[in-house]
């Protein structure tokens, strides 16, 4: 007997039912999941309600309102612009003192700038021995004659002589000579106006006086 075959076949049919029915639940399960149970129902056809309507009157057409009057708005108030007039000042009769003062004269001019002189005078170190006493003459001597002689110089712009004079005699003609002749061997320092050099005179006295 051949139980090996026929076994193999039992448990195959058993095995495809057991899929078919599993299968089966899956189907149903998906098929509520998805609500075809709820389109089935809806699917059926509402029950029909019925009511009484009222009969309802025709419209009645009433006449439109009447259009309200509406006054015009007085106008706007306006205040008058504020006028002021200025009235004139009185004129006021001031007294008005005018007093004249005289003006402080005018300071007087700077008097004149004075030139600045420096009068000539001898050069002792540049002619030392050219420049020396006078020599008292012999024959005033032995007659005694003696005095004071005032004799001028004119210094030329070289520092030389050129004119003499006898501003006071000594009362002896030889003296004053000897005093003249004397003082022009000298050598002298010219004299200046502001610092220009300029001839100008050179006044001496000499007084003459007998040697014992």
């Amino acid at each position: 007997m051949n139980f090996g075959t026929d076994g193999g076949a039992h448990s195959r049919n058993r095995l495809a039912g057991i899929v078919f029915v599993v299968v089966l639940h899956i189907a149903l399960i998906y098929g509520l999941v998805t609500g075809l149970a709820r389109k089935a129902v809806e699917l059926l056809p509402a029950p029909i309600e019925t009511r009484i309507i009222e009969e309802l009157a025709p419209p009645v057409d009433e006449p439109p309102p009447p259009t309200p009057e509406f006054e015009p708005p007085p106008p706007p108030f306006v205040p008058p612009p504020d006028i002021v007039i200025a009235t004139p000042p009185v004129p006021t009769q001031a007294i008005t003192q005018t007093t004249r003062v005289k003006p402080p004269p005018a300071p007087p001019p700077p008097p004149p700038r004075r030139a600045e002189r420096i009068a000539p005078r001898i050069d002792l170190q540049g002619s030392p021995r050219a420049c020396r006493e006078p020599s008292y003459p012999s024959a005033s001597e032995r007659l005694g004659e003696q005095g004071t002689s005032a004799i001028s110089l004119l210094i030329g712009e070289d520092g030389k002589v050129r004119s003499t004079r006898i501003d006071a005699s000594s009362g002896h003609e030889r003296l004053d000579d000897a005093a003249i002749r004397a003082f022009s061997r000298c050598k002298f320092f010219v004299g200046t106006i502001d610092g220009k050099p300029e001839a100008s005179w050179f006044s001496i006295r000499y007084k003459w006086v007998v040697p014992n």
